[in-house]
């Protein structure tokens, strides 16, 4: 029987990673994920857990002992945000090219500069072609819940890739809301005992991790990657249909919420979907056919199934909580566009950036993209596609 708790986001995944029990979790302080490692210190020091905890000098040194941790045949996590993962930034490629699967949790906040602790995409949007399966999450119950999930996909044998868990900095992270939780037996159950078929620790097999990869097999290793990205598609959805099975929550690679019928549509990540949502279900109300596509799987991009889902929809933005700088659109958008192309062609398309540096979004906000989508749609005219909501001009 599921467990009825109250707990922050970033309590939910320290209590993912206790129910996990990993061999090492190796962390930095860094707002607003400082909080998963130091609750899960707690359970270290109580002795609820066997894990080796590394407090270590930087963020960079932190995903340096878990791709050590990894190599070495053991389950490795750790959680960051923000500048702490740009620090990474080198390990990130050389975890995801080892084919290590380590577990992050990135709790998402503002890149600097100018220094900003608050909330939006810039930090995972970031990272996105560093190798890591991206799971986003709207709210509490969708991070740990995403959390456990992301140690079977990761670990799964065609796969052997690390994956990073968003959830939104102070938004959901800091906030208390009411969640299930599953019981310690049946995590452990569901996730089972990791044993990689090859590890630096096997004495049987001698192998080098992370070698010098000249022309001659750099290529090669690459293409695996993509390959193992690519098939991880179909794990995390196999993944999804046995969570459901165990907690009837079910999980696909995005969220389709009054869509099937719906005429204009936004394209939205974590937590801003919970405020879309309704102002959909006000619109509807009023009778105006609006619907919303949630992400969750970002990385693989799910391009297929996105246009099968939008290529009814009449006029569609897209939400992008991050500023790409390509003076074209956001990266959300931009995959978006490229998803749409040849396959849905006659959608009127347009993309706003919002939310940078935690600059609130109100449900107004998403009122007025939803007013102007309605404009798009009865006119045909798009005007400017590259646009802002939520800042002073």
């Amino acid at each position: 029987m599921a467990i009825r708790e109250r707990l922050s986001g970033n309590e939910a995944m320290a209590v993912a990673m206790r129910q996990i029990n990993p061999d090492v979790v190796a962390a930095f302080p860094i707002t607003p994920s400082t909080e998963i490692p130091q609750y899960f210190s707690q359970f270290v020091a109580n002795g609820e857990v066997d894990t080796e905890f590394v407090a270590v000098e930087s963020e960079h040194s932190a995903m340096s002992a878990c791709i050590g941790a990894a190599a070495a045949g053991g389950r490795a996590m750790t959680a960051t945000s923000a500048n702490g993962l740009a620090l990474m930034w080198e390990m990130l490629y050389i975890a995801a090219s080892s084919r290590l699967p380590i577990t992050m949790a990135c709790v998402n906040r503002a890149l600097s500069g100018p220094i900003n602790i608050h909330n939006d995409h810039s930090d995972s949007m970031g990272a996105r072609d560093s190798g890591w399966i991206q799971l986003y999450s709207e709210n509490n119950q969708e991070a740990y819940d995403n959390f456990i999930q992301a140690l079977r996909i990761g670990e799964h044998d065609d796969i052997m890739l690390p994956v990073m868990v968003c959830q939104d900095g102070f938004i959901t992270s800091h906030a208390v809301e009411n969640i299930e939780l599953l019981e310690d037996d049946k995590v452990k159950s569901f996730i089972g005992e990791y044993e990689p078929d090859h590890y630096m620790l096997n004495s049987k097999e001698p192998i080098g991790v992370g070698p010098l990869d000249l022309p001659a097999y750099y290529f090669e290793h690459k293409r695996q990657q993509a390959e193992a990205m690519k098939n991880s598609k179909k794990i995390i959805l196999e993944v999804a249909r046995e969570f459901e099975k165990l907690t009837g929550r079910k999980y696909d690679l995005f969220e389709e919420y009054k869509l099937n019928d719906a005429e204009i549509a936004l394209v939205i990540i974590n937590s801003t979907a919970g405020t879309a949502k309704t102002v959909v279900d006000k619109l509807r109300a009023n009778g105006v056919k609006a619907g919303l596509l949630k992400i969750r799987v970002f990385r693989p991009f799910p391009a297929e199934e996105i246009a099968n889902a939008l290529k009814h929809i009449k006029a569609l933005a897209v939400m992008d909580k991050a500023e790409s700088f390509s003076a074209v659109g956001g990266p959300l958008f931009a995959e978006i566009k490229s998803t749409l192309y040849g396959t849905a062609d006659g959608i009127k398309i347009v993309n706003y950036i919002y939310g940078l540096g935690g600059r609130d979004v109100k449900a107004d906000d998403i009122e007025t993209v939803y007013s102007q989508l309605s404009d798009i749609s009865k006119t045909g005219n798009i005007g400017e596609t590259y646009r802002y909501i939520g800042v002073r001009q």
